[in-house]
């Protein structure tokens, strides 16, 4: 069947190394969580303060998100993705240079400002090749790479940290900036000659394949387009979806910022035994997102699945508060929260690029992902303020929780019929 030959032969194409790229992308995000365990000792730095940098990180992606967004859907996504990654991956590689809290903030917010557009960008890329019934699961099939980035950076960062420490001079942190760092750049320049703007540009699909690609985009149920950006960003449904996903991902930051450090409360205290541990959550949550996006897309349901996967998350989170001096227990509640967590972004962008099209895609979709990735910065930054006032982290899990039910009642609300006028 041609269909089914044409969206193989895209997936083959498209998702692996997209996927790549995001795994680069994620792993200089949150790799301050590693570098955390070695770097606020050499630089003398409070919890506070590693919580201000690594959130720092979001202030710059939220102000650059919608006009990146925009210059992509002007140029396309391959010299633009490409910029992207060849900047961020310098800037990361750079922060091995930082003495002191206030450069760690500058390199930090710069780094946000650099990678801005990126996944709002591929989210919009993604909608050019693929129908609305078919996103769930793609959007799962890219965005594992959250997982497994987390399953190969965890023991990659914790070897770099431990083996590398002292090597011509440098701190273990500083190798795990500079060497994770360099796969960005390699992979941006690779963007440029490897993407294809548009379907019509695909030199390696079948005139017959095209057509029938276009036929699947054209017989989408019809999104809309406002006239202006600022009447997007106005628009009721829109602001609901930033609420929810703000909601969504101030769990999944509070998770990947501060695991390392919650693990080594399990009475874990090397570096490469921490990172070990780190991959199972995620390697339970590549398989859930896979899983709930196949069943959502079976299905052609949205809702329940969304709100399933944000109450276990919540679940997962409360059981790694209450057992947070049991090894065993605790780990089994990260895993459950990871499934949970990880599981809602595939399942919730399938609702705002079939909502809106166009102008209005690119910025609400930029919009929508710039505001949820403001708790970013929230996440880390209340959880290191707790930590220092109360010497443990456990209310911050019980505030992240509380977040994951509200994005399940947020979820109800943003998938209701809409209402005549």
């Amino acid at each position: 069947m041609i269909e089914r030959r044409a969206y193989r032969r895209v997936t083959w194409r498209l998702i692996p190394f997209l996927f790549a790229c995001y795994v680069a992308a994620y792993l200089d995000r949150v790799n301050v969580g590693f570098a955390k365990l070695q770097m606020l000792a050499d630089l003398q730095m409070s919890e506070t303060a590693y919580g201000i940098g690594a959130g720092i990180f979001f202030i710059g992606y939220f102000l650059f998100e919608v006009p990146s967004n925009l210059i992509l859907h002007r140029t396309g996504a391959r010299a633009w993705i490409a910029r992207i990654m060849v900047t961020w991956g310098l800037l990361s590689a750079a922060t091995m240079w930082v003495t002191s809290a206030t450069a760690f903030y500058a390199l930090r917010f710069l780094l946000g400002i650099a990678e801005a557009g990126f996944f709002p960008g591929i989210v919009l890329y993604l909608t050019q090749w693929y129908p609305a019934p078919r996103r769930a699961r793609i959007m799962a099939l890219f965005m594992t790479a959250i997982a497994i980035s987390g399953v190969i950076g965890g023991p990659v960062s914790g070897w770099i940290l431990s083996e590398m420490a002292g090597k011509n001079g440098w701190a273990g942190w500083q190798w795990l900036y500079l060497l994770e760092g360099i796969p960005a750049v390699l992979l941006g320049v690779a963007t440029y000659f490897y993407l294809d703007d548009s379907i019509e540009g695909a030199r390696w699909l079948p005139d017959d394949e095209k057509a029938v690609l276009r036929a699947q985009l054209r017989a989408d149920p019809a999104g809309e387009e406002h006239v202006s950006v600022m009447a997007t960003l106005r628009d009721s449904r829109v602001v609901l979806l930033a609420a929810l996903y703000f909601c969504s991902i101030l769990g999944l930051y509070g998770l990947a910022f501060w695991l390392p450090q919650l693990i080594r409360t399990l009475g874990v205290a090397e570096p490469w035994r921490v990172g070990m541990l780190s991959a199972i959550p995620y390697g339970v949550a590549t398989v859930a997102m896979v899983l709930a996006g196949q069943s959502s897309d079976r299905r052609g349901e949205r809702r329940w699945h969304l709100v399933g996967s944000a109450l276990i998350g919540a679940l997962g989170l409360v059981g790694a508060a209450w057992f947070r001096t049991e090894p065993v227990a605790g780990m089994i509640a990260f895993s459950v929260a990871a499934a949970g967590i990880l599981s809602l972004p595939p399942l919730f962008w399938t609702i705002p690029t079939t909502l809106l099209r166009g102008v209005s895609a690119a910025a609400g979709i930029a919009a929508i992902n710039s505001v949820g990735n403001l708790s970013g910065f929230v996440s880390p930054y209340m959880i290191g303020a707790i930590t220092d006032a109360t010497g443990e982290a456990t209310i911050g899990l019980y505030v992240l929780a509380a977040s994951l039910v509200a994005s399940a009642g947020l979820s109800i609300a943003a998938t209701a019929p809409p209402t005549r006028r």
